[in-house]
């Protein structure tokens, strides 16, 4: 195997994990807020919330969007034997999200009030139902997917399984925490208060879902638990438990002191360090556990072709979500509209 040949995968591995990375991120907290209906009642308070996310939203799944074209041209091995392991729950995934962008613009324009409590259940609905799919569909990958001469060749229902729809709610769990605490940076008052609260119940369901899914996820292929115990692996594996616990502490600490963004950013560091952990698992397939990234890459010359429009594309992209973000920065109180 040729130097390039060697190394491209390595460098495309990264980036769709970024891409990854910063979609279950961005678009985490929004799905996050629309689950947060369920126990926020006051309409000013649901206004509030949707006006956080409101000039942001869409532009989220941009990173989505990045990730599945560079699976599909980079890796197409791997695209065309995850898809139809995955066609059930992201066909779900995608209605769940589509109808969930109506709901968000049509509950605006609803004048009566069981219009606007339809797309309300709807936005709440489709936030949900996107995020369990979407642990789901993370579960059903990392417990493996059946293949025969590099095809899929499993059933259209082996991703439901116990250890998916445990992860299913873990991500529903964790897109409602950092829904909750990017309201707590976001806003103030009453509903800041509310949010602090929630902050501090979700933590303890989020702990003990990192906790559940990272003793299982060792046991289901015995690659998986050399990857954590053996020399030197040991050391790069070590410190994500101890990092995980350090952020929950800051967490319930900044949520005691009244600080703003340190309990998003303790959020996101359990998000992050979940991933480490998952990358550490699971190195070097990209169809866990028989297909590796180099049984599944493109020829070289496609993936250098696809890296230089990757290079010009991707700092685009970070540029503009950047300042959309620093563009509306700061509280949101009743008197900012979205329309």
């Amino acid at each position: 195997m040729s130097g390039l040949a060697f190394y491209l995968p390595f460098i495309w591995a990264f980036i769709v994990i970024l891409a990854i990375s910063v979609y279950v991120i961005l678009d985490g907290f929004d799905l996050g807020i629309g689950m947060l209906f369920a126990f926020e009642k006051k309409p000013e308070h649901r206004d509030i919330m949707i006006n956080t996310i409101a000039p942001v939203w869409d532009g989220n799944e941009t990173w989505m969007v990045l990730g599945g074209a560079t699976l599909f041209g980079v890796f197409p091995g791997a695209y065309s034997t995850l898809l139809p392991a995955f066609y059930i729950p992201i066909i779900i995934m995608l209605g769940a999200l589509i109808f969930r962008g109506v709901a968000f613009e049509f509950r605006i324009m609803a004048h009566s009030p069981n219009h606007r409590a339809f797309w309300n259940t709807g936005f709440m609905a489709g936030s949900t139902l996107a995020a369990f799919c979407q642990g789901c569909i993370l579960g059903g990958y990392v417990q493996g997917v059946h293949t025969s001469h590099g095809a899929f060749a499993g059933g259209a229902m082996d991703w439901l399984t116990p250890f998916s729809v445990l992860c299913g709610l873990s991500v529903v769990t964790g897109y409602a925490l950092l829904g909750t605490t990017w309201l707590v940076w976001r806003t103030s008052d009453e509903l800041e208060a509310r949010c602090r609260r929630w902050s501090k119940r979700l933590s303890i369901l989020m702990i003990l879902c990192i906790i559940a899914v990272s003793c299982w996820t060792p046991f289901l292929h015995a690659p998986y638990l050399h990857h954590w115990i053996a020399f030197p692996n040991i050391l790069f594996g070590l410190p994500v438990p101890l990092l995980v616990a350090l952020a929950g502490f800051l967490m319930w600490r900044t949520l005691d002191k009244e600080h703003a963004i340190t309990p998003f950013l303790c959020a996101i560091g359990w998000f992050l360090l979940s991933l480490v952990g998952l990358a550490i698992t699971i190195w070097p397939y990209a169809v866990p556990p028989t297909l590796t990234l180099w049984d599944v890459a493109s020829p070289v010359p496609s993936q250098l072709f696809q890296l230089v429009g990757t290079v010009i594309l991707l700092p685009i992209i970070t540029g503009y979500s950047i300042y959309s973000y620093y563009l509306f920065r700061g509280k949101v109180t009743k008197a900012d509209e979205y329309h």
